[in-house]
């Protein structure tokens, strides 16, 4: 059912719909995001935003698939779902993040996310919104490998001056948000 309502163009409003439908019916969150990674761009990035929309609203349908969803994390090539990914990572890993999902992160084994995340801060190709999640979720994931926090500031000096003056913003914030930490 959900697979035919995406294969249209949605607007806000429908995603919304689709977002409550999904989380209150009998439909996989598996297969959600199994959809991400569909061949068709748009169907993935559509199932990408919902996806999304579920983490936000309604957390109780994704936490069981949670680690399932940072399992699939790294395959993720479509840009557009990229954006969605990196965005639901920093807020899964958020200072702010509930506990059931602190508990996750704590008991994953996030090197292979920060390996990826890393690629895509310095692959030129990653829209700038990608990046400026995954410079929250490295430096939310500094407590957890605690080398990263080096790693990050090279990899900011090296970048603040190719990026976008938005880019710049989240590096001051990030950078205080590292010194705050040490």
């Amino acid at each position: 059912m959900l697979l035919a309502a995406i294969q249209t163009t949605l607007t806000k409003t429908k995603v919304t719909q689709l977002t409550n439908i999904a989380a209150t019916q009998d439909f996989s969150i598996k297969e959600l995001i199994d959809l991400t990674f569909n061949t068709d761009e748009k169907i993935a990035f559509r199932a990408g935003w919902i996806l999304e929309n579920i983490y936000i609203q309604h957390l109780h349908r994704f936490l069981p698939y949670a680690t399932y969803f940072l399992d699939r994390f790294t395959a993720q090539n479509n840009l557009s779902c990229c954006r969605h990914y990196s965005k639901i990572l920093a807020l899964m890993t958020d200072k702010k993040a509930p506990i059931a999902i602190k508990n996750v992160i704590s008991e994953y084994e996030t090197a292979e996310l920060v390996e990826t995340v890393f690629g895509w801060l310095i692959d030129e190709k990653i829209p700038v919104a990608i990046k400026s999640h995954g410079l929250n979720i490295l430096a939310n994931l500094n407590a957890k490998h605690n080398w990263i926090k080096d790693e990050l500031l090279q990899t900011m000096d090296f970048l603040v001056d190719k990026e976008s003056i938005g880019f710049y913003s989240k590096v001051k914030k990030i950078r205080k948000q590292l010194a705050a930490f040490s």
